[in-house]
């Protein structure tokens, strides 16, 4: 197992402040796989224990598989976690953003208790009859949504892994249905499946309807 090495870790320092001045449950909330080709994206909602929180946590992106399961383990024992998961059908539908949103809404809704205060990762947020706010790489700086970053990845990965299965010869095991050469030579040999997103681009011009 490896931590990724980095000057700054995220911390509670924020929850902590909030919790001190209007107590209540505080959740952050982090997305996964807005960016891939195929596949659904998946947002969490986590609420930590300020006695209980694992140690390491970090932004996903910043740790391996191995280590993104083992606290995703840890995190699941000792925390409130809602997931909600927006399929292909709702992206291409409502479109990625939108989609998001309604995952972010879905996982918060999912939890044991209502929070007071929703603290959300990147600088959009779902509408919530709570007090809700944004914070630019908060995956890097709050660890409540670093927490969130690492329960959305772990599930999006282990959803595409299963259905991997069914959809044979793309490689979704390995790349998760992201954007990479192997996926591109794949698409172009197999062609388009029922996990792509048709209203990405390079799955439009797969299907010959750009030119």
């Amino acid at each position: 197992m490896r931590i990724a090495d980095s000057r700054f870790k995220p911390t509670f320092e924020l929850e902590a402040a909030e919790l001190q001045l209007g107590g209540g449950v505080i959740a952050g909330v982090d997305e996964a796989g807005r960016g891939p080709w195929a596949g659904p994206v998946v947002a969490a909602a986590v609420v930590l224990d300020p006695d209980r929180i694992p140690a390491n946590i970090d932004d996903s992106k910043a740790l391996d598989e191995e280590t993104r399961a083992f606290l995703y383990n840890r995190i699941m024992k000792c925390a409130q976690v809602g997931v909600g998961v927006a399929d292909v059908a709702r992206i291409d539908r409502y479109n990625i953003l939108n989609a998001t949103l309604w995952a972010m809404a879905k996982a918060i809704g999912q939890l044991e208790n209502r929070p007071r205060l929703v603290i959300v990762d990147g600088n959009r947020a779902p509408r919530l009859a709570m007090e809700t706010r944004t914070i630019v790489k908060g995956d890097a700086k709050c660890v409540s949504i670093a927490a969130a970053s690492i329960v959305a990845k772990v599930t999006r990965d282990r959803i595409m892994m299963s259905l991997a299965r069914d959809y044979p010869g793309y490689g979704f095991e390995r790349h998760k249905g992201y954007g990479t050469p192997e996926h591109q030579v794949a698409l172009e040999k197999l062609g388009v499946c029922a996990l792509h997103r048709r209203s990405f681009k390079p799955v439009q011009l797969a299907l010959g309807l750009l030119l």
